[in-house]
């Protein structure tokens, strides 16, 4: 079946309009989704497409379609971003606004019917019955409260869809850079739906959506209009989106992805060109500092609220100095000022001085798993080394933190590292620490300052005592009654620091002593003094030199320095004592800086050249190590990808496998009900077909088949059946009728006959009752109005005289703006004929000045090609005159070389002419060449004849051979135009004649043959021998030689005896080639005749040349 024809939207709109008339909101949903995702509403006006898109947008709101709704935007988004985007904002926010609303309204829902719960408890009868026994039971299946169930059931599946609403819209418009504000804007509406709810996982996927759109930016970078995070405005509006998720995050204490948030961030401050705002930088540091103190990272939350200081301060100098806009820097007073300066020395006295770890930090991995998170929180804090306690007071102190800080908070500076109190400390510091428990936002310190408490309270002790009583011990930690530590925790306290290596105490709980370790070989941290409590790995990440107050030395440090204190001793000793002692020194200290000074260039030089093989070590591990790691990463990569290509292949045939199996079930779900409904068909029927005991399974469309004809036979034999029995009875009925009816039909007759006269009367009777009424009216009716005939027509004539003269005056008037247009009108016609004139004459001035033109051109065209063809005439004579003087010095050649060829033709034949019988005269040669020959029949059969044998043929004798007459045709059609060559040469006479013409005529080339023999025989003699090259160049022996008796002769070669036949006037059997180079050497004669091709030229000189000639048969 062809697809429907492609509506316009103005019409789909209609259609769907239509259905929602009447209720079919489910079918013009569908109506509109299928229009628009449909290829040829590609081609639609976007004018006429948006209502339909508005429409549409609406009804999947209204009808909870989101994926319907998504693959209609992204239909719609992929037509209109080339062109219009304002379009695709307006239907966006429509579909946003469209589902806030349907959430709001289901809120005030809730509510109503939360309202309504709780009116109906307050007006329970029974009031001792406070539980209904629904309630019971409904609580007893749930363990929620009615407004929760309430919420569940009417607001939580629109909040779902509204969810879905956002994350589709972000989905449409990301990485586009023509709808990037609706996509930021779309973002933050997302982040305030999730705290406006308190979503918390739907805020955990937003942002990891979110942060999947930026790694995908630079992956979709080459699509047209993809975004930029190069452009400054692009990444200022994703760090602005960044911030707000950062917040939000805070808000809503997701802590993990608060953090997450700040490493984007940082990740696009890192690819921003241009530098953030002081007041988003300050509060990126005041969220920093949220999120190290709920981690308990109490280092870097101190080094957070540094740099949190350091930017207020900088942004008030800024202000303060006009270098920057106020609404660019955070709003600082003097008050925030103070507050800021003692939360950055609280934060730093707060970092445990014992480490908070799990274990020494002895394990490589850990301590570079723990250095790699400090290097990432480092550079999320734009700190050029990781921070350390030490660090954070000694920068505290340069910027005068100390003087800004409140007093209790310098107070407790003072206590803790300046002072050296172990009897007191912990009562001097009681008040303050209730001052900073009232303070909400610095009670959250009082745990950790607690910790360093009894850090200091334990160093400041190991120096005074050797050992203690616990009791006295306990007495000293006491702290204020909301922060009390009990004797447990104390105990732990120790054991923990003494685990870490950073106190040395030993607790007897026999005796209740607590012993502070005073081995003097122990290399125990604690021992030394001012050792940190914590290394690089540790939470504080310090070794602070000099930071617990030292009253005396312990028995350990006495051991370590003992050398050292003997050997000062023994040098000021000797120096008192030895008054050479300080020559000497000097002496060899002379010698020795003279030592230095002569080998220091070569020591400089060595110095140089281990250091180069130490680069080049180092650069050649550095190599290798480069090529291990690259080895493995490709070898890692590799089974990555081996992996990677099985699981995919596993999930590509598990993917296989199911899509075969729901299409196998699919098949199987539409096949039985398909039968199913062909069942139940079968069973409606007339008589329903009794189908209980079919199996569906077993059931096949050729036995279900089977079944409905039979049943349909069966129902059509019966219904036949039953229309032939009522047809029968309907028969025997009607024809009892009939009789019956025969019977009446008379009475009938007459009855209907008076009926019908009574009603005929009485219509004629009324008929002339009302037009004798009628009569009477119109009769009134004349009598009434012609009364007013007179005054009728004095009225008449009154309006036809007044509208006589109204319309002689309009004609008058129409008469003259009549003329005035005629004159008009001929006025302009005048004209326009004028200027059609002139315009006509300049045209025709123009065309005769073209053709005037033209005429010259061709005039000058015609004298430059007359010119050149003179010259080409000139030039075309010229040339003429050369080649006829040329051709007449050519023919002269030709001439002087045929009169040298017959002299030596006439030398060469003289010996041979006396040994033969004397020849008949030059005429008598010539008359005999066009005279009929007589018979020769003695001649004929002769070695030595001249002819070749005749056929003795009825008839007469001596009619002329075909031969004969074709030669005499040709000498008959050559003139006289041989008669100065046959002067020229005697011997050759008539032939030369016949011979001549060939330029004239085609002759075959038996004739040429055949003339050119009589030209050099004379008397007819026969063709050549046919001759054949030896192996050494000679011509052979000839093949086949015919005499002049038609016979065949053995030839020897040309330069033997002479056995073949010689004309009487000695001439030289022709050939049939010649190799002579000059082509003139074949038409010497001066009347062009062919010379012969055997006969010695004057390039050759007239001597035989071996090859020159290659005899063959001559067919005569």
């Amino acid at each position: 079946m062809p697809p429907p024809p492609h509506a316009k939207p103005e019409n789909v709109l209609k259609r769907a309009q239509e259905l929602l008339a009447v209720g079919q909101s489910q079918a013009t949903l569908q109506l509109l989704h299928e229009h628009v995702t449909s290829k040829r509403s590609r081609n639609s006006p976007l004018a006429s497409l948006e209502p339909v898109m508005l429409l549409f947008v609406e009804l999947a709101v209204e009808l909870r379609k989101g994926k319907l709704a998504k693959d209609g935007l992204y239909q719609y988004k992929n037509m209109a971003q080339n062109t219009n985007v304002g379009t695709i904002e307006m239907v966006l926010k429509r579909f946003i606004e469209l589902a806030e609303k349907k959430v709001t309204e289901a809120q005030a829902k809730a509510d109503e019917v939360q309202s309504t719960l709780d009116s109906a408890t307050t007006n329970v009868e029974d009031l001792e019955a406070t539980e209904t026994p629904e309630s019971i039971l409904l609580s007893t299946v749930s363990g929620e409260q009615s407004r929760d169930r309430t919420d569940r059931a009417i607001v939580t599946p629109w909040l779902k869809f509204l969810w879905e609403t956002y994350r589709t819209v972000l989905d449409i418009l990301r990485n586009n850079s023509r709808l990037e504000i609706m996509y930021h804007t779309t973002a933050l509406q997302a982040f305030q739906f999730c705290l406006k709810y308190a979503r918390k996982t739907e805020f955990r996927r937003l942002c990891e959506l979110l942060r999947n759109h930026v790694q995908n930016a630079a992956k979709y970078a080459s699509q047209m209009h993809a975004i930029n995070l190069n452009d400054a405005d692009t990444l200022q509006r994703h760090l602005d989106t960044r911030f707000r998720q950062l917040n939000v995050a805070v808000e809503l204490e997701l802590w993990q992805e608060a953090f997450r948030s700040v490493e984007d961030i940082h990740t696009l401050l890192s690819l921003s060109k241009r530098p953030a705002k002081n007041i988003m930088m300050a509060n990126y540091y005041e969220r920093l500092t949220r999120i190290f103190l709920v981690s308990e990272n109490y280092l870097f939350h101190a080094a957070a609220w540094s740099r949190y200081y350091n930017l207020l301060r900088t942004s008030a100098n800024a202000v303060a100095a006009g270098q920057s806009l106020k609404k660019d820097n955070p709003s600082v007073t003097e008050a925030d000022m103070t507050r800021a300066a003692s939360f950055v020395l609280l934060a730093a006295l707060a970092i445990p001085v014992i480490s908070t770890t799990r274990s020494r930090g002895a394990l490589v991995d850990v301590d570079e798993a723990k250095r790699n998170k400090n290097a990432r929180l480092t550079n999320l804090l734009g700190m050029a080394q990781a921070p350390t306690r030490a660090i954070l007071f000694k920068d505290a102190m340069s910027k005068g933190i100390l003087k800004r800080a409140k007093a209790e908070i310098r107070d407790l500076y003072n206590i803790l590292e300046v002072d050296f109190h172990p009897l007191s400390i912990c009562r001097k510091i009681a008040p303050i620490l209730s001052q900073i428990g009232a303070d909400p936002d610095m009670g959250r310190y009082v745990l950790p300052l607690q910790q360093v408490i009894l850090t200091r309270l334990f160093q400041q002790l190991s120096q005074v005592y050797e050992s203690v009583q616990l009791g006295f011990v306990y007495e000293l930690a006491q702290f204020p009654d909301p922060y009390r530590v009990t004797s447990a925790t104390i105990e732990k306290f120790i054991m923990n620091g003494c685990k870490k290596g950073d106190l040395a105490i030993r607790i007897d709980h026999a005796v209740g002593v607590l012993t502070f370790d005073s081995d003097v070989f122990s290399s125990a941290r604690a021992l030394q003094p001012g050792a940190s409590a914590a290394g690089a790995a540790g939470a504080s990440a310090e070794h602070e030199i000099g930071s617990v107050q030292k009253l005396q030395s312990t028995p350990s440090e006495i051991v370590r320095s003992q050398l050292t204190r003997l050997s000062k001793a023994l040098f000021v000793t000797c120096r008192h004592v030895d008054p050479t002692f300080g020559a000497a020194r000097a002496q060899a200290k002379a010698r020795a800086s003279a030592r230095a000074e002569a080998g220091a260039e070569q020591e400089h030089v060595e110095t140089l050249a281990r250091k180069a093989i130490i680069e080049k070590k180092k650069e050649l591990a550095s190599s290798a190590l480069a090529q291990r790691e690259k080895e493995e990463a490709l070898q890692k990569r590799r089974r990555a990808q081996m992996l990677q290509e099985a699981e995919n292949k596993r999930l590509a045939d598990e993917h296989q496998e199911r899509e075969r199996r729901r299409l196998q079930a699919e098949q199987d779900r539409i096949r039985r009900e398909e039968l199913k409904k062909q069942l139940d068909e079968l069973k409606s029927g007339g008589k329903g077909l009794d189908v209980s005991e079919v199996d569906l399974d077993d059931l096949d469309s050729n036995r279900l088949r089977a079944m409905k004809l039979a049943q349909l036979e069966k129902e059509k034999n019966e219904l036949g059946e039953r229309l032939r029995v009522t047809g029968k009875r309907i028969d025997h009925l009607e024809r009892a009728f009939r009789r019956e009816e025969v019977k009446h039909l008379p009475a009938d007759a007459a009855a209907q006959r008076e009926r019908d006269r009574a009603a005929w009367t009485q219509a004629t009777e009324e008929m002339r009752r009302a037009s004798k009424q009628k009569h009477e009216e119109d009769v009134a009716l004349k009598r009434r109005l012609g009364r007013l005939v007179a005054s009728y027509e004095t009225f008449r004539d009154e309006v036809r005289a007044k509208r006589h003269e109204e319309f002689e005056s309009r004609r008058k008037a129409a008469e003259r703006e009549l003329q005035k247009q005629m004159d008009r009108r001929r006025k302009e016609a005048r004209e326009r004929k004028e200027r059609e004139r002139r315009e006509r004459e300049a045209r025709e001035q123009a065309e005769r000045e073209e053709e005037e033109r033209l005429q010259r051109e061709t005039d000058e065209k015609a004298a430059q090609e007359e010119e050149r063809r003179q010259k080409l005439a000139d030039e075309k004579a010229r040339r003429e005159e050369q080649r006829r003087k040329l051709d007449e010095q050519a023919a002269r050649q030709r001439q002087r070389e045929e009169e040298a060829d017959a002299r030596r033709k006439a030398k060469r034949d003289e010996p041979r002419a006396a040994e033969r019988p004397p020849a008949p005269a030059a005429a008598a040669g010539a008359a005999s060449a066009t005279a009929p020959r007589p018979a020769e029949p003695a001649a004929a059969d002769t070695p030595g004849g001249s002819r070749p044998p005749r056929l003795n043929l009825p008839g007469p004798t001596n009619k002329p051979s075909w031969r004969e007459r074709e030669a005499k045709a040709a000498a008959a059609a050559a003139g006289g135009a041989g008669a100065s060559g046959l002067a020229q040469t005697a011997g050759a006479g008539a032939a030369m004649e016949r011979t001549a013409s060939s330029d004239k005529k085609f002759l075959p080339p038996q004739l040429r043959g055949r003339l050119a023999m009589q030209s050099e025989g004379g008397s007819g003699a026969g063709p050549p021998p046919r001759t054949f090259p030896g192996r050494d160049g000679s011509p052979a022996d000839s093949v086949g030689s015919r005499t002049g008796s038609g016979g065949y002769s053995r030839v020897s070669g040309m330069g033997g005896p002479a056995s073949r036949d010689e004309s009487p006037a000695g001439g030289a059997p022709a050939s049939r080639f010649s190799t002579s180079g000059d082509p003139r050497a074949r038409d010497a004669s001066p009347a062009g005749a062919p010379a012969g091709r055997g006969a010695p030229t004057a390039a050759s000189g007239g001597a035989y040349r071996p090859g020159a000639f290659r005899g063959g048969r001559s067919r005569g």
